[in-house]
Order: structure tokens, then sequence, then C-alpha cells
């Protein structure tokens, strides 16, 4: 009897805390001055209404000097709307205006600064192919990560 009563809430404390992590609707990343994110992977739900994304600039150099974003589009666009970003500049925030194949982006900050972008959740699709990153000149490469999108 007590094996199975162990064994029911080892069940239901594992179903508990999927069903936690399947409605997640915010992403929270810190990029710092070593051209960094601190995560590689974020998942988000699916049934999100609405995803947000919020990030932390933990350095201490200014945004001119090695600003952060985070941009979300599907990853086979990531190299072109970052390459179109340079073409936008700095004034611009390394993006270009209006561009349809981002998802969802934050604005581009300097250490010590947050920023926050929130997107409807129904722009994303279960098992598609998400990247986030960074579009200030040359980050790309290194600062980027997978958004996975769960049911």
């Amino acid at each position: 009897m007590k094996a199975t009563s162990l064994l029911a809430a080892i069940v239901l404390a594992g179903v508990s805390l999927h069903a936690a992590a399947a409605d997640n609707c915010t992403v929270r990343i810190k990029a710092n001055d070593a051209m960094q994110y601190d995560i590689k992977t974020a998942t988000v739900s699916a049934s999100c209404p609405t995803v947000t994304i919020e990030l932390t600039h933990t350095g201490k150099m200014p945004v001119a000097a090695m600003g952060h974003n985070v941009v979300v589009s599907q990853t086979v666009l990531y190299d072109a709307i970052a390459r179109d970003g340079l073409k936008a500049g700095a004034a611009a925030g390394y993006l270009m205006k209006n561009d349809s194949r981002v998802i969802g982006a934050t604005a581009m900050i300097g250490g010590g600064q947050n920023a926050k972008a929130t997107f409807p959740g129904s722009r994303l699709k279960p098992g598609g192919d998400y990247a986030f990153y960074c579009t200030f000149p040359g980050h790309a490469t290194l600062m980027r990560g997978k958004l996975v999108v769960v049911k």
C-alpha cells in the first residue's frame, strides 16, 4: 500500500511539474558584456495567448559599445534579419522597422538596463523551428538560442 501511494505521489508531482513548464508564457534572458546569453534554449507553450520576452543586461558597458536585444524568428531567417539589421543601423536598434519576418523583439539595451517585449502566442506553432538572437553587429553568431514551442 505504501509503495502504491508513493508511486502515485511521484506521478502526480511529475504531471504538475510538466503542466507548469507547459504553461510558461514568459522567457527571461540575461545578457552580459562577454556577448553571452545565460540560456541556450527556452520553452513556451503553444497555448499562451501572449508570449513575453524579458531581457536583463547584467553588464556595465553602454548600448553603443555592447548593446543587446532579443529577436525571435524562424531559425532559417535569423541570418538575413541580422544582416538587414546592420543596414538599419544603430538608430533603428539594428532591426529593420516593421520587419514581417520578426515574430517579436525587445529594444536594444546597454549594461544595467532591462527590456520587455510581447507578441501573440499564435505566431508560434508547436514543433516549429524558432531562434532567439541579438542583432547588435557581430553578436548573432554567438548570442543565439533555440525557442521550443510545446503543446
